[in-house]
């Protein structure tokens, strides 16, 4: 039976699960450029879905191109409160990205392509985004152990960032990372804070054998 980690490294895992937040406050310091290696190195080694390791990273250092993406995500939130409804005073009050005071604006994209990768796909095409989001974790995770935060921004026009980016035909922009330095990290998940919304039980969330009735939650 395979050994497991010592005491003081799984205690280490565990922490940086727990710890980990989508952060938006960051300090304008720069990443040292041998940690933000280690963080993309992270990334690349996460798994993938028939070993096609779908990601592709664009680090944006042009100030113009930081600005142009933060302008398409500022559109899409006004967009978004505006779907909202009843919500959307509420929603506008909260901070949804840091892109212009992090450290490190990262855009994880879909590589073009990806239609030629069956294994594991034929059914389950999305497999190739859960292969991402598998990579943005491992990333996230191993910042926050570097004492880094990380905030996923989702609010963009697909097609306006895979303009600004020159992506081919195919590749598909999935987040906006902001990542960098922060002051502290949020004691508890910013939304909770914000009282937008609280962490299922995790028993609503877990079942056995079957999708449970509602009539039995009754």
């Amino acid at each position: 039976m395979a050994k497991c980690f010592n005491e003081s490294d799984r205690e280490a895992v565990y922490r940086a699960i727990y710890e980990r937040r989508d952060m938006r406050h960051f300090v304008r310091d720069p990443v040292a450029p041998e940690v933000l290696q280690r963080l993309l190195d992270a990334a690349h080694h996460a798994p993938s879905v028939g070993y096609m390791q779908p990601w592709r990273i664009a680090r944006i250092t042009d100030p113009a191109l930081r600005a142009a993406l933060h302008e398409s995500v500022e559109s899409e939130r006004l967009a978004t409160a505006d779907a909202l409804g009843k919500r959307r005073e509420e929603f506008m009050k909260l901070k949804v990205e840091g892109m212009l005071a992090c450290g490190e604006l990262l855009v994880m994209a879909l590589m073009d392509g990806r239609e030629k990768h069956i294994f594991g796909r034929r059914t389950l095409p999305e497999m190739d985004l859960a292969s991402v989001a598998c990579a943005i974790q491992n990333m996230w995770l191993a910042a926050r152990a570097e004492g880094l935060g990380m905030g996923w921004v989702s609010l963009f026009d697909v097609e306006v960032v895979r303009t600004l980016l020159g992506m081919p035909q195919g590749a598909r922009p999935v987040a906006i990372l902001c990542l960098g330095h922060v002051a502290e990290f949020y004691p508890e998940p910013m939304l909770e804070t914000e009282r937008w919304a609280s962490r299922l039980p995790l028993s609503q969330c877990v079942f056995e054998n079957r999708w449970p009735d509602e009539r039995d939650e009754k």
